[in-house]
């Protein structure tokens, strides 16, 4: 068998694997959007920005406000370089890697997309993306390579190769409600170091209707009008992060062995769990939109992300402010990823080209992206940042170099993914037990990583 033939051979068994898990995945497991700037989730967004002759097609799954803001730098970019249009094409990030493989076994791909960090391996894996080597200043070209923020800037590698282009840092914080932190008694500006403290702070901010807190004798957990927090938005990375705090892991250090069921990761989402079932602060995830929740009141403290600084500016009024990540682990650790810009090598010629000059404009106007919330990639964009206009990105950025961990990189991460995500679901909805769900997980993990390698 050719090596063409094997590529394709093992791209359609990739794509067939996805779309099966992909159908089995809850909603919750995927990154948030806001509410009033939410896109399609199944059929994409397109945009056409600008009328130049030589036009580019991108891809991304950027379908918050930060997508908004994003084709907002484009708009500027196309003015810069009338002689270029831009095209893009925003779906949920699921469905956007599906698209993805299946467009590049067709040879119909974009001229160039956005993924996170840790699955630049997968695309690479494919032998499918360009060696943008030459466009550092490491290699002659011209964007500064130590520039970057560590360790973010190596998820643009794969095999010693750099394949991207970063274009930020972006990760789990929290957002609290000020006044139902006043209305308690607690400053806003404390916060808890471990889990006991956590959960005698949660209790203090959960309210029954008639307005007994869940540390009462009288609280009724029947009939819970204000919550604590949640453990729903985006399961799987708030899973990771206390995993991470309780010193356990996904995989094995030599990545063949699933440890998504190690005593200290059971621990973890055993905490999550008593969250909701044992100390009632927390809601029951099947059917709760934890955004629309915050802006109606009805959470006091929203573990999210980056992400959330439009939401909670723009279209809530709330009075808040973001918080770092909660202590429910025995360490503080907070996720947090990288999107990366890659290029197929199918684009060339002019197109490469052209592809070229905009990443390098995006790349020299990171501040601009700040306002999406995200942590610029470059550490000459964060340092201009001001705390009057970005105390969400300073204060949680911070945290990535004080405490971030980013996801492992390995080449069927989406794969182990899809495996993790049903089975923390039916823990927290209570159809199993923690123990149970994280061994199931640990069991399809292990199939994949039996079949091939990460």
């Amino acid at each position: 068998m050719s090596k063409r033939n094997a590529l394709v051979s093992t791209m359609i068994l990739l794509v067939m694997l996805s779309m099966m898990s992909f159908m089995s995945v809850s909603a919750q497991d995927e990154e948030p959007t806001a509410t009033l700037e939410t896109l399609p989730t199944a059929t994409p967004a397109v945009e056409s920005i600008g009328s130049g002759g030589l036009e580019i097609s991108f891809w991304n799954g950027l379908t918050g406000s930060d997508g908004v803001t994003l084709n907002a730098m484009l708009a500027d970019f196309v003015a810069e370089h009338p002689e270029i249009s831009v095209t893009t094409e925003i779906v949920e990030w699921g469905t956007l890697y599906t698209k993805l493989q299946t467009a590049f076994i067709a040879g119909e791909g974009p001229d160039m997309f956005l993924v996170h960090a840790n699955e630049v391996p997968q695309f690479a894996s494919y032998g499918v993306l360009t060696d943008l080597s030459g466009w550092y200043d490491t290699g002659g070209g011209t964007i500064p390579a130590d520039d970057f923020a560590q360790p973010g800037f190596d998820g643009a590698f794969y095999n010693g190769t750099v394949y991207g282009v970063e274009l930020d840092n972006h990760g789990r914080g929290a957002w609290v409600n000020v006044d139902h932190f006043e209305a308690a008694g607690l400053d806003p500006n404390t916060y808890p170091e471990n889990y006991e403290e956590t959960v005698a702070m949660l209790q203090q901010l959960t309210l029954d209707a008639n307005g007994n807190n869940a540390a009462s004798e009288d609280f009724d957990p029947e009939n819970i009008v204000q919550y604590g927090t949640t453990v729903s938005e985006w399961i799987y990375v708030q899973f990771l992060q206390y995993m991470w705090g309780m010193g356990g892991d996904l995989l094995s250090e030599d990545k063949t062995t699933a440890t998504i069921n190690s005593p200290e990761a059971v621990e973890a989402l055993q905490r999550m769990y008593d969250l909701i079932y044992t100390y009632h602060v927390a809601p029951v995830p099947a059917g709760f939109d934890t955004w629309q929740a915050f802006s109606t009141g009805a959470i006091s403290i929203l573990p999210t992300g980056t992400w959330f600084r439009n939401f909670a500016e723009d279209q809530t009024d709330i009075n808040s402010q973001p918080w770092p990540v909660l202590p429910i682990g025995d360490q503080r650790v907070s996720w947090f990823g990288s999107h990366i810009f890659l290029v197929p090598n199918t684009t060339t010629g002019e197109k490469l080209d052209a592809v070229r000059t905009l990443i390098e404009w995006v790349t020299e106007n990171q501040v601009m992206w700040a306002a999406s919330g995200q942590v610029p990639a470059r550490l000459s964009a964060q340092q201009q940042l001001d705390p009057e206009n970005y105390p969400s990105n300073i204060l949680i950025g911070q945290t990535f170099t004080e405490y971030g961990r980013m996801s492992p990189q390995c080449q069927v991460i989406l794969e182990l993914e899809d495996a993790i995500g049903p089975e923390l679901d039916a823990a927290l909805n209570d159809l199993k037990t923690p123990q149970q769900a994280l061994d199931d997980a640990a069991a399809r993990m292990q199939q994949v990583l039996d079949r091939t390698s990460c």
